[in-house]
C-alpha cells in the first residue's frame, strides 16, 4: 500500500511535465494570451519545480519524511485545482508555479521511499516500480492530455490531479511511519540562494532561448550572467565550507557510483526527452498527423519501456549491473539508429517500432542505474541524493530538448540552402509550364519552397537523431566506472559529527 500511494504521487508529479504540452493552443485563445505569453504555463512549473529540488533533503531532516511528503501531495493537489480554475493568464502561471514548488518533492522523495522500505536484494524491483511511474508519465502525458482537452476541455488536464492526489494523500497519511526530523543539517541560506538563482537561470535560458533567437536577446546574456555568477559563488562558497554546513554535502560525490550514476542519467534525460520532443512535431509537422494519432503511434514505447523494467526488475542483483546498463544503452542506440534512415514516406509501424525497442532499451538502463547509483549510498543521505539525482535528469532533459530544438532550426535553415542550390529555371524537371512544380508560375514556385522546406526539416530532424544515437553510444564506455557493491557490503557510512 505504501507503494502503490507514493507511485501515485510520482505519476502526476510525472504526468504534469507534459500533459499541459497540448492543451496550450486551447489555453492560448481561452485565456487571450499570446504565442510568447502561453509558453510560461510550461515554463513556470519547470523552474519552480527546479529551484524547489534541491531542498528536500534539508526538509525532510528539518521536518520528517512524511510529513514532507503529505504537505507536497495536499499542495500539490490544491495547486492542481487552482489551475484549472484560473481565469487570467496571470493565474494559471502562478498556480503552475505552486505545482512546481509542491511537486518538485514527490519524484526524489518516492525513491528514497522504495528504497528504504525494500532490502538491498529487493531494490531491483523497487526501482522498476518507481521508474514505470517516472518515465511513463512524460511518454503517457500528452496521449491524455489531447484526449481530455478534445473530449472535455483543457481545465480537466488539471482537474485529472484531484482525485489522484487524494488517495495518494490518504495512503502516506495511513500507511507510512511518522518520524520526527533529525535536525542534523543546518539550513545554508546563501548557498540556496546562489544555487536557486543558477538553477532558475539555467532553465530560463534554455526554455526561452530559441524563442529569443538565443545571444541575440539581451534576455539571454543577462540569464548567462546571472547563470555564471551565482554558480561561482555557491561552488566556492560549498568549497571553502566545513563538511556539512552547506546546502549540497558534497561529501555525495566522493562516491564513484553516484557520480557515475549522475552522469549516466543526465544522458538518458537527454536522450528520452529530446526524442520525445521531436517526435510529435516531426509527426505534425511534416507528415499531417492529427494530436491524437501522433499520441497513439508515440504511446507504444511506454509498453517497451514497462515490459523491460518488469524484467529487469527482477534480473537486477543476479545480473551484473554493467552488462543490463550496456545492452540497454546499446538497444537504445540501435533504436536511435532506426529513427536516422527516417525520410517523409513513413508507414505507422516505422514509427512504432523503433520507439517500441527504444522504450526497451530505456527501461534496462533506468532500474539498474538506479540501484547502481545508491547501492553505495548511506541511507541517511538517500533524501539528498535522489533530489540531486531527480535535479540532474531534469537538467538533462531540460538542455536536451534546447540542444535538439536549436540544431533543428539551424540545420534546415543549411539544408534548406544546400537544396535551394538545385532548383533553377535550367533544371529540365521544372521547365515545363503545364507541370505543377514550374518556375514559370508563382503558384509552381510556391509549391517548390514549400517541398523544398519540408525536405530540408526532414533532414534536421535525421541529423538529430544521430546526435542522439552517438550520445547513446559515448557513455557506453563509461560503465566501467561502476562497480558493483559485494553482497554482504554495506553502504558507506556517513561522518555524522560533521553533520552536527
Amino acid at each position: 500500500m505504501i507503494t502503490v500511494s507514493i507511485m501515485l504521487a510520482t505519476i502526476i508529479q510525472a504526468l504534469d511535465g507534459t500533459i499541459a504540452n497540448v492543451a496550450l493552443p486551447h489555453m492560448q485563445g481561452s485565456l487571450s494570451a499570446s504565442q510568447d505569453q502561453i509558453t510560461w504555463v510550461l515554463t513556470s512549473f519547470i523552474v519552480a519545480a527546479a529551484i524547489a529540488t534541491p531542498l528536500n533533503g534539508w526538509l525532510v531532516d528539518r521536518f520528517g519524511l512524511k510529513k514532507v511528503f503529505l504537505v507536497s501531495v495536499a499542495g500539490f493537489t490544491v495547486a492542481s485545482v487552482l489551475c484549472g480554475l484560473s481565469a487570467t493568464l496571470t493565474e494559471i502561471v502562478a498556480a503552475r508555479m505552486l505545482q512546481g514548488v509542491f511537486g518538485a518533492a514527490l519524484v526524489p522523495l518516492s525513491q528514497s521511499v522504495l528504497l528504504d522500505i525494500n532490502p538491498r536484494e529487493k531494490h531491483g524491483s523497487a526501482m522498476a516500480v518507481w521508474g514505470m511511474g517516472v518515465m511513463i508519465g512524460p511518454i503517457l502525458g500528452p496521449t491524455l492530455g489531447g484526449w481530455l482537452t478534445d473530449s472535455y476541455s483543457w481545465r480537466w488536464v488539471f482537474f485529472i490531479n484531484v482525485p489522484i492526489g487524494a488517495l495518494a494523500f490518504w495512503g502516506i497519511w495511513r500507511y507510512i511511519h511518522g518520524e520526527a526530523g533529525a535536525r542534523r543539517i543546518r539550513f545554508d541560506m546563501f548557498g540556496f540562494v546562489t544555487l536557486s538563482v543558477a538553477i532558475g537561470a539555467l532553465q530560463m535560458l534554455l526554455d526561452r532561448g530559441e524563442q529569443n533567437d538565443w545571444f541575440a536577446s539581451p534576455e539571454t546574456w543577462v540569464e548567462l550572467v546571472l547563470l555564471l555568477l551565482a554558480a561561482a559563488y555557491f561552488i566556492g562558497h560549498t568549497l571553502t565550507s566545513p563538511a556539512g554546513q552547506t546546502f549540497v554535502d558534497f561529501r555525495l560525490l566522493k562516491n564513484a557510483n553516484y557520480v557515475t550514476g549522475l552522469l549516466l542519467i543526465f544522458i538518458v534525460g537527454m536522450v528520452l526527452f529530446a526524442t520525445r520532443a521531436l517526435m510529435p512535431t516531426m509527426l505534425q509537422g511534416l507528415m499531417g498527423y492529427p494530436a491524437k494519432l501522433a499520441g497513439l503511434v508515440t504511446a507504444p514505447s511506454g509498453l517497451g519501456t514497462m515490459a523491460a523494467m518488469l524484467v529487469v526488475g527482477r534480473l537486477t542483483g543476479k545480473v551484473d549491473f554493467r552488462l543490463l546498463l550496456g545492452s540497454g544503452f546499446a538497444i537504445t542506440a540501435f533504436s536511435l539508429w532506426q529513427m536516422t534512415g527516417y525520410t517523409l514516406v513513413l508507414s505507422q509501424g516505422d514509427i512504432v517500432w523503433p520507439g517500441v525497442i527504444q522504450g526497451i532499451g530505456l527501461g534496462l538502463v533506468f532500474v539498474p542505474l538506479s540501484a547502481a547509483t545508491f547501492a553505495t549510498l548511506s541511507p541517511q543521505m538517500r533524501a539528498e541524493g535522489t533530489a540531486l539525482y531527480s535535479l540532474v535528469r531534469n537538467i538533462g532533459s531540460s538542455i536536451g530538448i534546447a540542444l535538439v530544438q536549436a540544431l533543428l532550426v539551424r540545420n534546415t535553415q543549411i539544408a534548406h540552402a544546400a537544396l535551394a542550390t538545385h532548383v533553377d529555371a535550367a533544371n529540365p524537371a521544372l521547365m515545363d509550364p503545364a507541370g505543377i512544380y514550374s518556375m514559370a508560375t508563382q503558384a509552381g514556385a510556391a509549391l517548390i519552397d514549400s517541398e523544398v522546406t519540408r525536405q530540408a526539416s526532414m533532414i534536421a530532424y535525421v541529423d538529430d537523431y544521430w546526435l542522439m544515437m552517438l550520445l547513446t553510444a559515448a557513455v557506453i564506455p563509461l560503465l566501467l566506472l561502476i562497480r558493483p557493491p559485494r553482497a554482504s557490503a554495506a553502504p558507506a557510512p556517513i561522518d555524522h559529527a560533521a553533520m552536527e
